[in-house]
């Protein structure tokens, strides 16, 4: 009992937009990659800092010798007599503490760090940038859920009218007023139509479908979405202008900022290639002591009598390292160039998505307000074919076609509307405002 209750309490979860996004934000697999992504470069920018500090290492080193052929020994005199002892297997112990420490390579290693540092910054922006595609996706499913389900409504009311016709079709056969060849022409109307709802459905849970695998939800959980209310004002409201939205988006977009970053980490890239035609300097140091069994010395007298420290600096100048330096130079260089025009090209990619998503939000405004005035109309004209028909003053044909052009009708303002909802957040979005979330409250 309490698994049917649980299941049916899943099947009652209708989910909104925001929790579309919000549960997308935190479990699609996607996401969760960059993310790892950049817990990664984070890692890597702790670790070329640390390229930065001395090494220090330590080793010990404890060995058995042994000697076949010895015949010679350690004598001693013990109380008047004297002992000759023959050691052939003997110990050694060698210490050691090594300090090494790089000051200065070209400015490799700071380089590094700077590099680094942008990486993980673009690491966070493809986090963010992944984050926004998502966003997109899940509104476009979203608005496409929503005009479906007013499409079947439309669908349905249509069905429910091709079901009266022919309902009255057939009283107007009984009385001699229609012919059956007129009667199956609304029989196949009627089943047009509930074909026509049948399809809606088969596109509605489709696109129900693409946005739980969106959400990485598994197939045993119920899903559903919950329809907000739309309004007429919403698909009229004023479209921002192309340029506002173009240079809002060249600020507050992640994907610029990164090839920003991407261009300034060439930079970089070619200092740090150039750094192998300069010298390095290191600081190196150590200690070091030993041990041996078969000395007449204790072993802690023989760790302070063979204490040895160093310290040192090493110059390393390159001479000639056949030409790789060179080769490295040139392909940084390269690699510049391509981020210059990586950078270009996201700049004229970012123009005509808001172009695009402009122009539609314009277009289907337009064809929204064309639309409204021909649904007006078309609805007249069916409402008088319907009266003439019920009289027998108009045959089945006019009354059909006038059905169709009243459904077509419906379904192009449905679909405008939708699309210029659409394409007015996405603008909006695109200008840095989390109007996804609007979007909601609005409809709510």
């Amino acid at each position: 009992m309490a698994t049917v209750l649980s299941a049916g309490a899943m099947a009652q979860k209708q989910w909104t937009l925001q929790e579309c996004i919000d549960y997308a934000m935190q479990n699609n697999i996607t996401l969760q990659k960059a993310r790892l992504q950049q817990q990664s470069a984070a890692e890597e920018l702790k670790g070329s800092k640390g390229a930065l500090l001395p090494t220090l290492s330590a080793s010990a080193n404890q060995s058995v010798g042994y000697r076949p052929w010895q015949d010679t020994g350690i004598t001693t005199v013990t109380n008047g007599t004297v002992n000759t002892k023959v050691e052939k297997t003997y110990l050694n112990g060698s210490y050691n503490l090594n300090a090494q420490w790089t000051v200065w390579n070209g400015g490799k290693n700071t380089n590094n760090v700077k590099l680094s540092r942008l990486s993980e910054q673009q690491a966070d922006l493809n986090v963010q940038e992944q984050a926004n595609s998502i966003q997109e996706r899940i509104a476009q499913l979203f608005v496409q859920i929503l005009y479906l389900d007013e499409s079947i409504k439309v669908s349905e009311a249509s069905l429910e009218t091709s079901r009266k016709t022919e309902e009255r079709g057939k009283e107007m056969v009984e009385v001699g007023k229609m012919s059956k060849a007129d009667i199956a022409q609304l029989t196949a109307q009627r089943a047009t139509d509930e074909y026509n709802v049948v399809d809606a459905k088969a596109q509605l849970a489709n696109y129900k479908l693409q946005l739980k695998q969106l959400l990485e939800l598994t197939g045993d959980e119920a899903f559903d979405v919950a329809i907000p209310a739309t309004t007429d004002e919403q698909a009229l409201a004023d479209i921002p202008a192309l340029q506002t939205v173009y240079q809002q988006a060249l600020i507050t977009r992640p994907e610029i900022e990164s090839s920003k970053l991407s261009v300034e980490s060439s930079d970089l890239s070619v200092k740090i290639a150039k750094a192998g035609w300069l010298p390095t300097l290191s600081v190196t140091g150590g200690v070091s002591t030993s041990t041996n069994s078969l000395s007449a010395n204790g072993w802690g007298n023989q760790m302070k009598t063979n204490f040895n420290s160093q310290a040192g600096l090493t110059l390393s100048v390159p001479l000639f390292d056949g030409r790789q330096t060179r080769t490295s130079v040139n392909k940084a260089k390269i690699q510049q160039q391509q981020a210059l025009l990586d950078l270009q090209d996201q700049q004229k990619t970012l123009y005509q998505t808001i172009e695009g998503y402009w122009l539609d939000a314009n277009t289907n405004q337009q064809r929204f307000r064309a639309a409204q005035a021909t649904v007006d109309s078309e609805q007249q004209s069916y409402d008088l074919l319907t009266e003439k028909f019920n009289l027998g003053l108009t045959n089945i044909v006019e009354l059909m076609n006038g059905k169709d052009k009243l459904l077509s009708a419906q379904q192009n303002r449905l679909q405008s509307k939708y699309q210029t909802i659409l394409n007015q957040q996405l603008l909006r979005f695109y200008q840095g405002a989390e109007e996804m979330k609007q979007f909601v409250v609005k409809g709510s």
